[in-house]
Order: structure tokens, then sequence, then C-alpha cells
């Protein structure tokens, strides 16, 4: 395929906190938008409002990316999208954002926890992005959000954070093996970020929170609109050299 002169990007669970933001982010770099959400429609819902307000093009597709056989059935869905909503056969930009959290020591993890983690976020980036490659614009954009965890280490978080270090050797894999598209995938790794992530405990814990901030260069935690405009650049022209990176978006925690 050949890069459309329409830019339609794909935000997988865009219907809060991150990937509300790269959705928004996206429409202003001038990008029509299709997100995903598991099972909150009227936050999706809202978020497509919000991307009209821009004036571009959006809609919300209810997908659970831990169910990877449902993926055949969605892509239908997305090309008859593409074709009925944006009169086009192709998307430029896929984001593989979904994901959720788990809480609990080594120890403790359970092997159902450790297969949500796997089938969320790795399973669900590596066969997922597979399955639109049919779709996806020679010259387009693979965004794969992982987490600072990959590179160092909180107690509790070692199913979730391994799993992401999976998502940032995938993308070094993937650019490597798309690159004779010139399809370009890198990896965005945010920080601790004020949303409603793991139970909102970064926003709504103050101790933690501080802590957090005392141990970043630029002494706070992240907010939404610290990452979306970072994915919105790798998803643009700007970033046309930009291939098989690891970005860190954590405002230097760690240094």
């Amino acid at each position: 395929m050949t890069v459309n002169s329409k830019k339609v990007v794909l935000v997988t669970g865009g219907s809060r906190g991150l990937g509300r933001d790269m959705a928004l982010q996206l429409a202003k770099k001038d990008f029509d938008v299709i997100i995903t959400y598991h099972g909150n429609k009227d936050a999706a819902d809202k978020v497509v409002e919000e991307v009209y307000a821009t004036g571009k093009k959006a809609i919300a597709l209810q997908l659970d990316v831990a169910q990877s056989a449902n993926f055949d059935a969605f892509i239908g869905v997305v090309k008859e999208k593409l074709a009925n909503e944006f009169g086009t056969n192709q998307i430029h930009s896929l984001v593989n954002n979904a994901g959720t959290g788990t809480y609990a020591s080594y120890i403790s993890t359970t092997e159902a926890q450790f297969d949500d983690m796997v089938n969320i976020h790795l399973k669900a980036a590596f066969f997922l992005t597979q399955k639109m490659l049919p779709l996806l614009s020679d010259g387009g954009s693979i965004v794969n959000i992982s987490t600072g965890l990959a590179r160092f280490s909180y107690p509790n978080y070692a199913a979730y954070a391994i799993v992401k270090a999976g998502i940032e050797s995938l993308t070094r894999y993937q650019a490597l093996e798309l690159g004779h598209r010139k399809i370009r995938v890198n990896t965005v790794a945010p920080g601790a970020i004020e949303t409603d992530f793991g139970g909102g405990a970064v926003r709504d814990n103050k101790d933690l929170n501080a802590m957090i901030a005392g141990t970043t260069a630029l002494g706070r935690v992240g907010l939404p609109d610290d990452v979306g405009s970072v994915v919105a650049f790798l998803c643009s022209p700007d970033a046309k050299w930009v291939n098989a990176q690891r970005i860190e978006v954590a405002g230097g925690v760690h240094v």
C-alpha cells in the first residue's frame, strides 16, 4: 500500500487517561481517529465528541484486546468503517495503548494474573498489529506503549513490567521486519502519570506522588498531556527518521 493523503490513526484504549490525550493530540496533528474501548462507551463517545470539536473525524469501536480470537471480526469492522466513515481503505498509524496493571508481589502473583498481563499487553500488540498490517499504509507508523518500570524496578509490578519489557523487544523486531515497507515502529515508555490507572494511586496517594516527584529531575509526576504529544509526533511525518527507538517520557526519573 502507498501512503494515503487522508491520515487515520487507530488508538487502542482511547477512552480515558493517556489514550484519550493521544487521540486529541493526534487530531491536532491532522489525523482522523479511531479509538477502541473495553466497556465504558460513554467515556469513549465523549472522546469522539472532543475530537470532532478539533475539526477532525472520530469513531469509537468496542474491543477487548485480551480476546485475540475476536481480532479477525474487529478487522472486518475497521475495514467497513474506514470505507464508510473516512472514505479510505487504510490507516496511517497504529498506537497499541490499551492495557491495565496488576499490583502483586512476585511471590504472590498468580498464573491467572500473569496470563492476563501477557494477553492484554504483549499478545495483543503482537497479533493485533500483525492482523492490521494489510490495512496499514506503506510509510506509516506504529507506536507501542511500554512503561518506565521496564528500566527501573518498584516492588509489586513484576508481571506488568516484564511483559512491557517484551513490548520493547517486539518494537525492535517489528521495525526490522517492516522496514521494507518504510513503516516506522517506536516505543513510548511513560513514567508515573496522574490518571486512574492502577486505581489512581499516583494521582490520589499524596505520599506516593511526592516520593516519585522527589526522584524525578523535573520535580513532579507526569500528566496525560505530557505523553500524548510525543505519541502524535512519532506518528507524524515530523518523526520520519525516528525508528526502533524507546523514548521514555518520565521527566528524568531515576536518572
